[in-house]
């Protein structure tokens, strides 16, 4: 039963995308706007099929992305963990990304080569993606492993930093080995988000020590079982800032650090790349006044795949609803703000209860609409 249930995920998705140019038009296609000068791109970095310790073959994990309507991915298999090597003898670990790159060539979908550098801790494991051959990464030495690596042209990031496989406390704590692997610039990023968890500890270091804000699902089964896709959960993913839509845009935008990470309807990343995606997600759609009344209605359409709690920081109280409003992901809504006079302009100011810019803080945003008659 459960082949047969994979065999017909594979063929319905994949002849449902035959017939579509993208899977942006589905439902429960994620779905984040452009901010100003750049793209959004939506991306899972760090995902396993059978050849290494998954479940699936890659074709399902091209199919899950093209269902959520991602831009980007990466099949980031371990190097050196193989468990399946008895049922699946693969000399050449660059093969999973070969046949993603095929499944995926009739759709828009980007496929980025990458490994799992798979050590004991320090330091753990890590993903290095836009190499150039795996095969040239089984190399013993585990700093060595980064600088081949790196020749390659890599982008790295440590991986679950709070796994309490190799952290007990699940505490995200800097080691002496990833202080030299930063120190040589062999280090780039660094998880606060994988899979189900979320770390504080990680994304204090990823702002102390100027590393890439990243989430991924590394996902070794199904996404839809392990996030709950049909009961309306999402995967984890990195929005990567992108100046046009190419691998190599992609690549610049994580190494000048321009990402938010979407994770359990929380948006967690750097201020100045968190506050311009809200803002572009949030927008005021209109603004009146009823008749002899000086409270103004005002309806704000939510743009995004994001839930956002809202904290009202003006010097106006809101009319149907206390300090906090919640704007569901793509729905509009309205609410009443007295502000004593009838204005032109208004601007109103949130806190975001649903973003996080640094341990325990969340940003302020500013929404701006004309008064229409």
């Amino acid at each position: 039963m459960r082949v047969s249930l994979v065999v017909l995920f594979s063929f319905f998705s994949l002849n449902t995308f035959a017939q579509t140019d993208h899977s942006h038009r589905l439902e429960r296609a994620l779905r984040f706007p452009d901010i100003p000068g750049f793209t959004t791109m939506k991306c899972d970095l760090h995902m396993h099929t059978v050849f290494s310790d998954g479940s699936v073959w890659p074709d399902i994990r091209v199919a899950e992305a093209l269902w959520d309507g991602l831009d980007a991915i990466s099949l980031t298999e371990h190097l050196e963990y193989q468990p399946h090597k008895d049922d699946i003898p693969h000399p050449d670990r660059n093969r999973s990304y070969e046949l993603a790159l095929k499944e995926a060539k009739d759709h828009k979908l980007l496929i980025i080569r990458g490994s799992e550098i798979t050590r004991k801790m320090p330091p753990g494991h890590n993903n290095a993606i836009f190499i150039t051959d795996a095969n040239k990464m089984l190399i013993k030495d585990s700093i060595e492993v980064f600088r081949e690596a790196k020749r390659q042209g890599a982008f790295t990031f440590w991986n679950h930093p709070m796994w309490t496989a190799q952290r007990r406390d699940g505490v995200s704590t800097l080691t002496d080995v990833h202080q030299l692997l930063i120190k040589e610039k062999l280090l780039d990023g660094i998880e606060v988000v994988n899979d189900l968890n979320y770390s504080d500890e990680a994304l204090k270091i990823a702002l102390d020590n100027n590393l890439t804000i990243m989430g991924t699902s590394d996902i070794h089964k199904l996404i839809d079982h392990q996030f709950r896709v049909p009961q309306g959960g999402h995967r984890p993913i990195t929005l990567v800032f992108a100046k046009e839509r190419t691998i190599d845009a992609i690549k610049e935008g994580l190494q000048n650090r321009r990402t938010v990470v979407f994770f359990n309807n929380l948006l967690i990343g750097r201020e100045e790349w968190l506050v311009p995606i809200i803002e572009a997600s949030l927008k005021i759609k209109s603004i009146k006044y009823p008749e002899r009344s000086d409270v103004a209605t005002v309806e704000i359409e939510n743009g995004s795949s994001s839930e956002f709690i809202l904290l009202n920081k003006n010097s106006f109280t809101l009319h149907e609803h206390a300090d906090i409003v919640t704007i569901k992901a793509g729905e509009t809504m309205t609410i009443g703000v007295k502000t004593l006079r009838r204005l032109t302009n208004l601007e109103l100011k949130f806190e975001v209860l649903s973003a996080i810019n640094a341990p325990q803080r969340h940003p302020t945003i500013t929404l701006k609409g004309t008064v229409t008659q």
